[in-house]
């Protein structure tokens, strides 16, 4: 589907950036792969990684706080995959102004932009802290969220469309914990901290990531919110799987953490249904018509929850440290 396409990505130059161009470039024949992002030095280094690709390849400078020059950007453009945020808590928390201009005001100009310049679908990637959020980071891609799904209604002729991709930590990815433990272990540490022993999260790879995008641009009517359904590990067996024999030290859940993921409310359980491998919460709008739902669901039983404490799906130390290898995650 995207043979011929023109595909542009914000913050195209992080993690999830260059998997995408990565397994676009290794699998369909786009027309042009446009990079926008604000960091020159990445981009150099991204070029030069994808020097063989220089034909199809571009690479805007650019801040999603400034509509203007993403207007310029997406001239032309069919689809655009919205990953530019910052994602960092404690970032957040400490310039909660800089936060809401870059995720907020963002997301509006991404929205007006490609209202603007007719472009066809936009997947905007989300996260789990955006559910119930207890940090301004949740609560900012929240407020993105509802901006992107509301955006449907707002499209007119144009048929664009705008849909949610909602992931946790994605493994290995900039900032997560995978590196981190991987470092102190490195360094020779025998003691790893862990916030709180009963911690959990959900595994989700970048490629598993990049997978749950592509079937978004597919099959999105606009204003769906796409859900892998992946395994859950606790953060104890990650530690053991990376530093076998270690010691562990609970130091405490930091400002602004939650226990376990959640991807899915209780509340949303009304609008979600389940596929084989993923789910969808259909938005509850006066515009949206339940014939546009993609066949071959079933409606979430009501009160369903989908956390990472509660999942059936789970992952051992064994499992752990296999998925590390084969990965070669660090």
């Amino acid at each position: 589907m995207l043979n011929g396409k023109t595909v542009l990505i914000t913050g195209g130059t992080g993690s999830f950036g260059n998997r995408f161009a990565d397994y676009v470039l290794g699998r369909y024949r786009p027309k042009k792969l446009i990079i926008y992002s604000r960091d020159e030095f990445k981009q150099f280094n991204m070029r030069n990684r994808l020097m063989k690709h220089d034909a199809v390849m571009r690479y805007f400078i650019g801040d999603v706080r400034d509509e203007a020059r993403l207007r310029r950007a997406l001239d032309g453009v069919d689809y655009v995959i919205h990953a530019a945020a910052m994602k960092q808590v404690p970032a957040c928390e400490y310039n909660p102004n800089e936060a809401i201009k870059t995720n907020i005001h963002g997301a509006m100009n991404v929205i007006e932009a490609a209202l603007d310049m007719g472009v066809k679908r936009v997947v905007a990637l989300s996260t789990d802290k955006a559910v119930n959020p207890i940090n301004l980071y949740g609560g900012t891609k929240l407020v993105s969220d509802k901006l992107f799904i509301a955006a449907n209604a707002y499209s007119g002729r144009k048929d664009t469309r705008f849909s949610i991709v909602r992931y946790g930590n994605v493994a290995g990815s900039r900032g997560s914990v995978i590196p981190f433990f991987r470092g102190l272990a490195e360094a020779g540490e025998t003691e790893l901290p862990i916030t709180d022993f009963e911690m959990t999260r959900f595994w989700i790879s970048l490629e598993q990531g990049v997978e749950l995008v592509i079937k978004a641009l597919a099959e999105s009517r606009g204003g769906e919110t796409f859900i892998a359904k992946i395994p859950s590990f606790k953060i104890t067996d990650l530690a053991k799987a990376i530093l076998p024999n270690c010691t562990l030290k609970e130091v405490g859940i930091r400002e602004g953490e939650k226990l376990h993921e959640v991807m899915i409310t209780k509340e949303d359980s009304l609008y979600t249904y389940e596929y084989e491998k993923h789910f969808i919460i259909y938005p509850h709008m006066s515009w949206w018509a339940p014939e546009k739902a993609v066949p071959g669901g079933k409606l979430a039983k009501r009160g369903f929850e989908y956390s990472s404490g509660t999942n059936s799906q789970w992952l051992s130390v064994e499992d752990l440290r296999c998925l590390l290898a084969e990965k070669k995650l660090h």
